[in-house]
């Protein structure tokens, strides 16, 4: 009978088993390492670095929830200085008057409120227009200028909070919601020169202009009123509105708002003829007193009327502008002296110099009319 063979282990030896122990357990190892790599995308030759990876597998889209919207809270003045005017006026940067210097503040003081507010609404030399935030009310703006200036040495006086409007359900406000809401401000009170509403005699010139003229200067801004009255959501037919019911809050005759789409584009004016408008002159102005002289009224010019003549700030005719100049030359220099001496719009009585006599006074518009023929 045969014999059944015998099998023969491929292992011979000790060291034969320990390699292949070892290999049994490395190669799984290694291929799990492989794998990973090649699913996250990197290699032992790349330089790639987790926060890397995790951009470049992260979904392509997120979802983010948008905080809820709500009514605008009045910020104080203290609030808006921190946020926004620190920047400059804590250091005195740019010629800023440093926060606390009543030497500084002093000058702005002497200006009068209406004219700081309009400086800090419209910008100044190296300011921009309200300090460069122009997400802020224009009420936000005038607490702060008041916050600095009773810092300074002043005892001015914080704006009135306007009471919330209740808006109606429609898409757009009436005329008389926009007024509650935003023109108010100024024109229940007068602030900044602006016509008050119901004054007969204010309104009365304003509608000889025409609806459309006093349109165009609500939209695009005037003297110390921002464009659009510092409301740029505002629709062109809500301000057309606004417009209509304060014109008939003291105009003799029913001002009718034109049909849609044309309030929205009033006739075209140039910003000379435009202004000339708000400066309609009174029906018999006194004549204007003897010049103090040449020198003396470009001297008046260098220290008081440069502050808003030489750059055109809030509104005021720019020295050297002829087109700007031309038709308040026009008007004569009676007319000239009588707005210098009373105040208009943004501009104060005397440019806000109460030192100042008749003859400067008519010595520096003497200046600023030669100068811009």
């Amino acid at each position: 009978m045969q014999e059944p063979a015998q099998h023969v282990s491929p292992i011979k030896n000790w060291k034969q088993l320990l390699v292949v122990v070892v290999l049994a357990f490395a190669v799984p190892i290694a291929i799990a390492v492989i794998i990973s790599q090649w699913v996250t995308g990197r290699s032992q030759g790349t330089n790639e670095s987790d926060e890397d990876v995790l951009r470049r597998i992260m979904p392509v889209g997120e979802v983010q929830l948008a905080a809820g919207a709500g009514p605008k809270v009045a910020l104080t003045g203290e609030a808006v200085y921190n946020q926004v005017c620190k920047n400059c006026h804590e250091a005195g940067v740019a010629g800023a008057p440093k926060f606390g210097d009543k030497a500084a503040w002093g000058k702005v003081i002497a200006q009068g409120q209406e004219v700081a507010v309009g400086h800090a609404l419209s910008g100044i030399r190296a300011m921009p227009a309200k300090g460069g935030n122009p997400d802020l009310d224009n009420g936000d703006v005038e607490r702060a200028v008041v916050f600095m200036a009773n810092r300074g040495g002043a005892n001015w006086k914080e704006p009135a909070a306007l009471a919330p409007v209740a808006v109606s359900t429609s898409s757009e406000r009436t005329g008389e919601e926009v007024v509650e809401a935003v023109c108010g401000k100024c024109h229940r009170t007068g602030e900044h020169g602006a016509p008050k509403i119901g004054d007969r005699d204010a309104w009365r010139q304003r509608a000889k202009t025409g609806y459309k003229l006093v349109l165009k200067s609500a939209l695009r801004g005037h003297a110390g009123m921002p464009a659009r009255g510092g409301m740029a959501e505002l629709s062109d037919a809500e301000i057309g509105r606004a417009v209509e019911y304060m014109m008939n809050s003291g105009a003799d005759k029913p001002v009718v708002a034109p049909a849609a789409g044309s309030a929205a584009a009033p006739a075209a004016a140039t910003p000379e003829h435009d202004h000339a408008t708000h400066m309609a002159a009174p029906a018999s102005a006194p004549p204007a007193p003897a010049s103090a002289g040449a020198a003396e009224g470009k001297k008046v010019y260098d220290t008081t009327c440069v502050v808003c003549h030489g750059a055109g700030i809030a509104g005021a005719p720019k020295v050297g502008d002829k087109a700007a100049w031309a038709p308040r030359i026009a008007q004569g220099v009676n007319v000239l002296f009588t707005h210098a001496q009373n105040g208009l719009n943004a501009m104060p009585p005397r440019g806000g110099n109460k030192e100042l006599s008749d003859a400067q006074l008519r010595a520096a518009i003497d200046y600023m009319v030669a100068a811009s023929k």
